[in-house]
């Protein structure tokens, strides 16, 4: 009975993850659309104001409001800051990068998610996943077509984001036990809203507004009044950051690092789909190729032995 229920959990983890990374794949667009015309940090701004209302009506339900006053306020702020350095660091490579680029540089996040799990967690890495998590990164490179794109000063935001996300996932782990993933999800909001402004405020106040890169532009050109759809199309970030990061904690809450780090690879399905609906991005046959690698390192990591032994409690927190 408790392996059954062992294995649930990790099933149920791993399912998460999977539709929060679709959900996130959407707003990656979005940002995309409007990185040249809008500042990032009203793009943000204006996402944590719509959130906010989701996110209580959340933690209302998950564990009560009351647990928004969590003893562990500190360290819960303080991975929500790790979080806005490893968004900001993201977003801010979509204007010089294509999206399929930008997003695959990111997903060398189970790698890092990887090295740091041993030492952090304690949790016991096999070569079965280890290999399993290579190959995907493999798929990742092909459908990356390394060239010109990869040597864009850009592409280093995206693999520093790819690292401070890891260790933020991995202290939400740290923490499963004691703060529900929709209480995580507020901090994480909260902090995202007021780093966005006092941004903002201080490019504002030092009128500094044009930069010759296009991803220092992003972040601190100064705000503009939007037209109605730009607005609900930034707006709809709110709710789609809301369910998303409440999906994404609870996927390491309940599941082991080390057992669904694999599955961040499937964001790398959406991004070709989404360039190709919104921006007129024709994959090409390496996308195809990449992303047949990627899922056959997903299905790898779950059906190996080491997986299985993981699910039925070995190293459980």
């Amino acid at each position: 009975m408790q392996n059954r229920a062992l294995q649930n959990r990790a099933a149920l983890g791993i399912a998460y993850l999977c539709l929060g990374i679709l959900i996130f794949s959407l707003q990656d667009a979005i940002i995309k659309a409007v990185s040249g015309s809008y500042p990032l940090t009203q793009v943000v701004a204006t996402r944590g104001v719509v959130a906010i209302p989701l996110l209580l009506a959340f933690v209302h339900v998950e564990s009560g409001l009351g647990s928004i006053f969590a003893r562990n306020v500190w360290p819960l702020a303080g991975r929500a800051l790790l979080l806005l350095v490893a968004y900001t660091s993201y977003y801010m490579a979509f204007p010089a990068l294509p999206l399929a680029d930008a997003v695959a540089l990111y997903f060398t996040v189970p790698l890092f998610m990887l090295a740091l799990a041993a030492p952090l967690l304690g949790e016991a890495i096999g070569w079965r996943r280890i290999t399993a998590v290579c190959v995907g990164f493999i798929g990742v490179m092909v459908m990356l077509r390394p060239g010109t794109g990869l040597f864009e000063p850009a592409a280093l935001l995206s693999l520093f984001s790819a690292a401070t996300y890891a260790l933020a996932m991995l202290m939400a782990r740290r923490m499963g036990n004691d703060v529900s993933a929709s209480v995580m999800s507020f901090y994480q909001n909260g902090v995202y809203l007021i780093g966005a402004l006092v941004i903002a405020g201080f490019f504002h106040a030092t009128g500094i507004h044009e930069a010759s890169h296009k991803s220092i532009e992003f972040l601190i050109r100064p705000w503009v009044w939007p037209n109605m759809h730009d607005f609900l199309l930034i707006a709809s970030c709110g709710i789609i950051a809301a369910v998303a990061m409440t999906l994404l904690t609870n996927a390491y809450r309940i599941a082991k690092a080390s057992v669904v780090a694999s599955f961040e690879y499937t964001g790398m399905l959406w991004a070709p789909l989404w360039g190709f609906l919104f921006f007129g991005e024709v994959p090409y046959l390496t996308t195809i190729a990449g992303a047949g690698l990627i899922i056959a390192s997903g299905l790898f990591a779950l059906s190996s032995p080491a997986a299985r032994e993981d699910k039925l409690g070995e190293g459980e927190r």
